[in-house]
This record gives structure tokens, C-alpha cells and sequence, in this order.
């Protein structure tokens, strides 16, 4: 699929229900789909395929085996996401009966998801499978906090985030 323009996200937004003012009121930039990636592997939780950016993915695979190096595993959970996907995310969640206000504080929206780059990446650990705060009590999560930056990689969405997305500890972003 071809990459949307702002006119059709912001389309999409309306369609969706999302506030015209969101990006302006989240401070969120308009993010680009990434359209070279490769493969990191099968996600720990569902096989599923992780991909990254090709730079992103080298910084990831030095940031693993650093982390392996002083006895921590970090599994990727999730990589890349299209706009298509992330659509298709919200559409469920609305299904299931939550408000665009509750989905927004969880999930950013179409266009707007560092994911659609394939830069960020949502990580957990052997105890630790499923997106949830308690990722924050780990070992892995502290290994993160003191050295993920050494790698260019940084937690997106700290508690109090200026994008009013709930807390994730899990969620982290390279920059280029």
C-alpha cells in the first residue's frame, strides 16, 4: 500500500473519530512508514515476524548481545506497524465496545506510531511476555533503563508523557 498522505490520515482520523487537533494536542508528530526493513526474528509471544529498519535492526542485534553478555535476555515482542494495522487495531478495540478516548491513551493513532517507523520496538523478557506495566519490575527493564541509550535506543512513553499515552515501559525507540 502505498504511503498515505496527511489529507488522507487526516480522513482516516475523522472516520475513526479521532479529535482533528490530536497531533497538535499530543504533541505526536506525523510518523512515515518505513519501507526498507529486515527481519530480527519471530516475536517471543507469538512467532510472529519482527521487523526493523536495517540500521535499527544492527543497533538492536548490539543491544541483545550486550544485554546477553551480562546474563540478560530481551525478546522482541513486536517491530514494525502499518498504518493498515494500526487501523485495524483501533477498528477491534472500538468493536469491543471502548471509546476513542480510552483507545488514544493506550494506542496512538494512525500515522502517528513511532511502530510505522521500524525504529521502535516493544520488548519483554522470559517472565515477561505480554505488554504490561510489570515489565518496569524487571531486571531486564532496569538493564534497559541504564544502557539501551549506549545503543541509541530510548523509552518513548514514560509515566507523565507529554502524549498523554499511558506509561510503557516496554515500548522503545531508536533514533537515528
Amino acid at each position: 500500500m502505498p504511503a498515505l498522505t496527511r489529507t488522507q490520515l487526516r480522513q482516516l482520523h475523522r472516520r475513526l473519530g479521532i479529535p482533528a487537533n490530536y497531533t497538535v494536542q499530543r504533541h505526536l508528530p506525523w510518523q512515515r512508514e518505513a519501507r526498507r526493513l529486515v527481519s530480527i526474528g519471530p516475536a517471543a509471544d507469538d512467532g510472529q515476524p519482527v521487523r526493523l529498519t536495517p540500521r535499527a535492526a544492527a543497533a538492536w542485534a548490539k543491544m541483545q548481545a550486550a544485554a546477553a553478555r551480562d546474563g540478560i535476555t530481551l525478546l522482541p515482542l513486536s517491530g514494525f506497524r502499518s498504518v493498515a494495522r494500526q487501523v485495524k487495531i483501533i477498528r477491534a478495540k472500538l468493536a469491543a465496545g471502548k471509546s476513542i478516548g480510552q483507545i488514544l491513551r493506550l494506542v496512538a493513532a494512525p500515522g502517528c506510531s513511532e511502530h510505522h517507523t521500524g525504529r521502535a520496538l516493544d520488548l519483554g523478557s522470559p517472565a515477561n511476555l505480554r505488554l504490561e506495566t510489570a515489565f518496569a519490575r524487571t531486571r531486564e527493564f532496569r538493564w534497559l533503563r541504564q544502557h539501551a541509550g549506549a545503543f541509541g535506543f530510548h523509552l518513548s512513553y514514560t509515566r507523565h508523557n507529554p502524549h498523554s499515552i499511558g506509561y510503557e515501559p516496554w515500548h522503545w525507540c531508536w533514533k537515528s
